[in-house]
C-alpha cells in the first residue's frame, strides 16, 4: 500500500500597503498677516500657538513651509479647507500638498 502525498500547508496572506503620504505646503505671501496664518493652523491642523508661530515664521523666511504629513486625501482636504478660509477672510493664503518622497 502506498502512502498518501503530504503536502506543507502554506497561508498565505495579503500584505496591506501604507497609502502613500502626501505633504501639505505653506506658500508665504506679502499680504496675509502674520496672526491670521497662526491661527489657521491652529484651527485646521491643531498646532498650539508655539508650533503655528514656528511654521509661520519659516514659511516667512524661506517663502514656504511644509506643515504636516498625511494620506492624499486628509492632505487635499486641510489644504483646501485652509486656503478656503483665506479666502472667506480677503486673503490670499495658500497651502498646496505634493507627494513625499
Amino acid at each position: 500500500m502506498s502512502q498518501p502525498l503530504l503536502r506543507p500547508r502554506v497561508a498565505t496572506r495579503p500584505k496591506t500597503q501604507r497609502p502613500p503620504l502626501h505633504k501639505v505646503i505653506l506658500l508665504n505671501d506679502d499680504y496675509t498677516p502674520r496672526e491670521f496664518v497662526v491661527e489657521v493652523l491652529k484651527a485646521v491642523f491643531r498646532m498650539n500657538e508655539s508650533q503655528a508661530l514656528a511654521v509661520m515664521m519659516t514659511a516667512h523666511r524661506k517663502n514656504a513651509c511644509v506643515v504636516a504629513v498625511f494620506a492624499r486625501d486628509v492632505a487635499e482636504t486641510k489644504a483646501t479647507e485652509a486656503t478656503e478660509l483665506g479666502k472667506a477672510n480677503g486673503f490670499p493664503l495658500f497651502f498646496t500638498t505634493e507627494p513625499e518622497t
